[in-house]
């Protein structure tokens, strides 16, 4: 087995994958309180632009099911629960910041790398 040849390989080959990996989220709510129904409408919007086709959404009431909120220690609501692909992510609060989502999801666009730092040539410190 070859070793890729730098972080760049490393990356494209990671990414190639978790292309088609397919997510497994949990979305814990609190009834239908208007911060829930906007998480909701926020984590289905965002599922259904990016993961089309490629994600399982479980929706728990923790009214209904407080057992299950506290063996996944959920203790802020709403909770998104990114179960798979690894790693297990927890995204508070209402969901409503697209970009940190897409981060927590890891469904973001690869930012742009920082322009290093210009070096000094032995011409530029004659000067």
């Amino acid at each position: 087995m070859t070793k890729p040849k730098d972080s760049v390989d490393s990356f494209r080959a990671a990414a190639a994958r978790t292309t088609g990996a397919r997510y497994e989220l949990c979305l814990f709510i609190a009834g239908t309180t208007p911060l829930s129904a906007t998480a909701l409408a926020n984590v289905v919007a965002i599922c259904d632009e990016r993961l089309a086709g490629r994600y399982d959404l479980t929706v728990v009431d923790v009214y209904q099911e407080p057992a299950r909120a506290r063996a996944e220690q959920i203790i802020a609501i709403p909770t998104l629960l990114k179960k798979s692909p690894p790693p297990l992510r927890r995204l508070i609060g209402d969901l409503s910041d697209r970009d940190a989502v897409l981060r927590g999801l890891e469904l973001a666009a690869v930012a742009p790398t920082k322009t290093a730092k210009k070096t000094r040539s032995s011409h530029d410190k004659a000067r």
